[in-house]
């Protein structure tokens, strides 16, 4: 840990590995989405990429790479980021590795109110905003079922794992209940797609992401590795824990949503960045920023393989999952192995 003091008395404490994984995945992510924007139908090289993002390529270039590609990498960047630190959230709050938001329910409860509007016929705006309400009232729902005087890890898990199987099945009804066109649309959003992204799915994550990562990261991040030596221990040491719950919670649930809006539900990024991040730091802890940073490459390099490793584009969703889900089960047995399941 290194405390770095400012003129004004005002100290930082950081952990310097912690900021150099933050670092070379940021760099990573770079230079995943310059390849991810050279290819294509309109191939350029990695050169006329740069040249064209500072301002000096053709008419056609600037185009297909600022209205085309751009705004697909960036969308891929904020929901991997958004993944990420929700992701590291849920699993501090709840002290279980398996704490995420694909388990718990609320990216389900987004998918619904999505289905809900594919069904009756809504746009895409629409579509966005449905999304987020319904994963902000999930949210408040597993929130209700799971209070009872203060809200405890496990029992959130445990609600959150039957919410989770409730709104699946509503989810599996409502497909069965609209138009086969608009179900074939509401099959690739719930698979987690970035294709046609444009920057008006871009710009309101953006906004969350440039409101809510500071909150979490600078006003809530002491307190949470606080909290994880037990609420006891962190109430005697001054942390409001109640308070600390909510809010965190709360800015998991609304990162969660607005990325699903974004991308749809794309799954396991959530899950697998903040333990890519702790292995990476050696650190225990949620590493919240390493989490933001290897959730935002996950999800650039999944789409730069649905895009170029398969003789059909898949979606992003499809190549998490598969990944997500393999370590997922190496992610059990070695629980298993430790005793711990």
């Amino acid at each position: 840990m290194t405390v770095l003091r400012t003129p004004g008395g005002l100290s930082l404490r950081f952990r310097p590995r912690a900021l150099a994984v933050g670092a070379g995945c940021a760099l990573l992510a770079a230079g995943l989405g310059v390849l991810a924007i050279a290819g294509g139908d309109y191939p350029m090289s990695p050169a006329d990429v740069l040249r064209t993002l500072t301002g000096g390529g053709s008419p056609a270039e600037e185009f297909i790479i600022r209205e085309l590609r751009l705004p697909r990498l960036v969308t891929a960047l904020l929901v991997g980021a958004a993944l990420g630190l929700a992701g590291a959230v849920f699993q501090s709050l709840v002290r279980n590795p398996l704490g995420s938001p694909d388990l718990l329910g609320f990216t389900q409860g987004a998918s619904t109110g999505a289905l809900v509007v594919v069904v009756l016929g809504g746009s895409s705006l629409a579509l966005s905003g449905a999304a987020v309400a319904s994963g902000l009232a999930t949210g408040l729902f597993v929130y209700a079922l799971t209070w009872r005087g203060g809200v405890h890890g496990y029992r959130l898990v445990l609600v959150g794992i039957g919410v989770t199987a409730i709104l699946t099945g509503v989810n599996g009804y409502l497909l069965t209940r609209a138009p086969l066109m608009d179900a074939a649309r509401a099959v690739l959003w719930l698979t987690g797609s970035l294709d046609g992204r444009g920057w008006s799915e871009a710009l309101p994550l953006l906004v969350v992401l440039g409101v809510l990562a500071p909150v979490v990261l600078l006003a809530c991040g002491p307190a949470l590795r606080m909290l994880e030596m037990g609420d006891d221990t962190a109430a005697a040491l001054g942390v409001p824990v109640g308070r600390l719950r909510v809010v965190l919670l709360g800015a998991a649930v609304l990162l969660v949503s607005f990325a699903a809006a974004a991308a749809g539900p794309v799954s396991f990024v959530a899950l697998t960045a903040p333990h890519v991040a702790r292995r990476l730091t050696r650190s225990p802890g949620p590493n919240l920023l390493p989490a933001m940073c290897v959730g935002a490459t996950l999800l650039v390099g999944a789409d730069l393989l649905a895009q170029r490793a398969f003789v059909h584009q898949l979606p992003a969703g499809a190549v998490t999952g598969a990944i997500g889900g393999a370590y997922l089960v190496w992610l059990l047995a070695m629980e298993r192995k430790a005793g711990r399941l």
